[in-house]
């Protein structure tokens, strides 16, 4: 019997169907500092959270 697949599975295909990015969002990297994928603010290795925007990947 074949089972159904999870409704976060639906949602993230049906996004993705749209051109939305449903890939869990982290760091960017810019030489050897992180950057932040929301405001672009540049931080240290060892940065959690954005200093400048507040955000924090999931």
């Amino acid at each position: 019997m074949a089972s159904a697949p999870s409704s976060d599975d639906m949602f993230d295909e049906f996004l993705s169907r749209r051109g939305h990015e449903t890939e869990p969002a982290g760091w960017e990297e810019s030489y050897n500092k992180k950057q932040c994928p929301d405001c672009g603010g540049l931080h240290g290795s060892d940065a959690t959270r954005c200093s400048v925007c507040g955000w924090s990947p999931v």
